[in-house]
């Protein structure tokens, strides 16, 4: 498209387009009460996966020297490893406390802009300053690339959750006669 950016921001952002649009798509074809649902004991209810993603993502802007989301994090110490620490606590406590659909899906969105904003106006150069990133020296590049790997590995973590309850992909698959979310037993 001829609105695309050129370059690697274009492509980077191409991509987290068609991330977030299924990712909010799989996030909104969950009834309201399979937001309480997991797998298991010690697996991540949907709510808390969708949050988990969200907070991912302002915690990653935080590495690069972005604060996009104050009124969650409060004052936060300036060094980095307790900085992430108190973010990593903070973010553990929402995933834990912010359950109803309306208001996760609303912190996904939040999270989502955020992130494309941050990246849109991010320079070619910004992108090769060195940060600090759980330990090791990395560039901002680097970063952005995370926040969009934890973006898939989290659909996926959902997308096997929704098969589970029996639903399918919310989007057109061409295996399965392009069906949309849906329970796949009913009539």
């Amino acid at each position: 498209m001829s609105d695309r950016l050129p370059g690697f921001k274009g492509e980077y952002l191409w991509e987290f387009d068609i991330a977030e649009r299924q990712l909010l798509l799989l996030a909104g074809a969950f009834p309201d009460d399979q937001y309480g649902w997991c797998v298991g004991e010690a697996s991540r209810t949907v709510s808390e996966i969708l949050v988990h993603i969200a907070t991912g993502k302002f915690m990653l802007l935080c590495v690069i020297g972005i604060e996009t989301a104050p009124d969650l994090y409060g004052e936060l110490p300036a060094e980095i490893t307790p900085r992430m620490l108190a973010m990593i606590s903070i973010n553990d406590h929402l995933a834990g406390s912010v359950r109803k659909k309306a208001t996760v899906i609303a912190l996904l969105k939040r999270s989502l802009d955020a992130t494309r904003a941050a990246f849109t106006n991010t320079s070619d150069a910004e992108l090769e300053r060195s940060v600090r990133f759980f330990g090791e020296q990395t560039t901002v590049r680097r970063v952005y690339l995370r926040a969009l790997a934890h973006l898939h590995e989290h659909m996926g973590q959902l997308i096997a959750y929704a098969r589970a309850v029996g639903l399918s992909a919310p989007w057109p698959d061409w295996r399965h006669g392009a069906k949309h979310l849906r329970p796949e037993h009913s009539a």
